[in-house]
């Protein structure tokens, strides 16, 4: 009696223990884990859904999911599908229940995109995307008042080990994300700091301060870039926010060396085109240049036209500057021989030296996805702030 008392008392206290308690008899639902890693690399996903008609996962990096394959399902209403063998790196995912999108519950690792939340998996094996025992640095997540926007914007800024402690200043190198993505994914399917870790702490790298803004300034469209509210206006309006609000605050808030040498800008798809706009027109400010599976936008054709010159035209004169080609260390591109921006690539790297400038380019195998991303990273960040 004086137990049952006990119990009835604590039910009053804790909100929802009553209902708990009548459901004693039921049975408890199977323990579930998903993702989990197997042997060669292979990647389980599960979920308990006794209820569910159709299962899917989804996640376009990953091998042979593409728009989706079903998990089927097992005993006790679990569902399960393997995939793989998956190379080492982080990829992103989501399930599908009866057509509706969702995180996977049982992970709690996560990468924002410009529109949704994805679930993340970490596939261990690569000597420079896994967490080491080495020294780390730090992640913030950064806010500021833009001017130019007229509201509060957020970026990402990794510190090297030491930063916090110490008075030393640092070089930056601002890194750019692609359409579709934001500031927190190349911290997170990106592997950025991660990455920087390890190369730091192996001596491949140079300590840096490394800036992931957030390239959107509002929903992203597809289409021509033209128009009000349209991709070409949110290009604008991104390097307006780049140039007024987002540098001069990390220049306020970080010690940073100062000059073009210790400032280094690079970006993927969108952020590549990004990182041209920002920089052509502003050589003497940046010696080291990075395009990752892109290049001027519409300068091989596109969108059903002729290539666009209208670029070229608009910068001629810093192209052909050759005061701003002075202590330019590296314009680099990278990009996949199965990427559809392959002939952007090659055109954007043809005109630039058509007007003089040294270009380093690799074509390398694969196409327009996150492993070949972190890979340019891996081979990019060495090259930086060297003598």
């Amino acid at each position: 009696m004086a137990r049952f008392r006990f119990v009835y008392a604590l039910a009053l206290i804790v909100p929802g223990l009553a209902s708990n308690l009548t459901a004693q008899g039921s049975p408890r639902p199977p323990e579930v884990t998903s993702p989990e890693i197997l042997k060669e690399r292979k990647v389980a996903f599960r979920i308990h859904a006794p209820n569910a008609k159709s299962v899917k996962l989804t996640g376009g990096d990953l091998p042979n999911v593409n728009q989706g394959i079903d998990l089927k399902p097992g005993e006790k209403g679990v569902w399960e599908t393997i995939v793989g063998p998956v190379l080492p790196g982080a990829y992103r995912y989501n399930l599908q229940i009866d057509g509706v999108t969702i995180l996977d519950p049982k992970n709690t690792s996560t990468s924002e995109s410009n529109g949704n939340l994805w679930s993340l998996v970490q596939v261990p094996g690569n000597d420079l995307f896994d967490t080491k025992n080495v020294p780390h640095g730090a992640l913030a997540q950064v806010h500021y008042c833009s001017s130019t926007l007229k509201r509060n914007r957020r970026a990402h800024v990794y510190t090297p080990p030491g930063y916090e402690a110490g008075t030393e200043k640092y070089p930056v190198f601002y890194l750019l994300h692609g359409a579709m993505d934001s500031d927190n994914s190349w911290s997170t399917v990106g592997r950025a700091g991660i990455i920087l870790d390890n190369l730091i702490a192996s001596g491949k790298a140079k300590p840096m301060i490394v800036v992931m803004p957030m390239g959107h300034t509002g929903p992203f469209r597809f289409g021509p870039p033209t128009g009000e509210n349209t991709f070409e206006k949110q290009m604008n309006d991104f390097n307006d926010d780049f140039a007024k609000d987002l540098r001069p605050h990390i220049e306020k808030s970080y010690r940073l060396k100062e000059g073009k040498t210790n400032r280094a800008i690079a970006g993927l798809s969108m952020g590549g085109a990004q990182t041209l706009n920002i920089a052509i027109p502003k050589l003497e400010d940046y010696a080291w240049l990075g395009v990752y599976s892109s290049g001027v936008f519409g300068i091989a054709g596109g969108f059903g036209g002729e290539p666009n010159t209208s670029w070229v035209d608009k910068h001629k004169a810093f192209l052909d500057n050759p005061e701003g080609k002075k202590d330019l260390k590296l314009v680099w591109f990278a990009t996949g021989k199965e990427d559809f921006l392959l002939e952007t690539t090659k055109a954007t790297v043809a005109m630039l030296k058509k007007h003089g400038f040294d270009v380093v380019y690799k074509e390398t195998d694969g196409g327009h996805t996150w492993p070949k991303w972190r890979d340019y990273l891996v081979e990019f960040a060495p090259q930086l702030f060297r003598e």
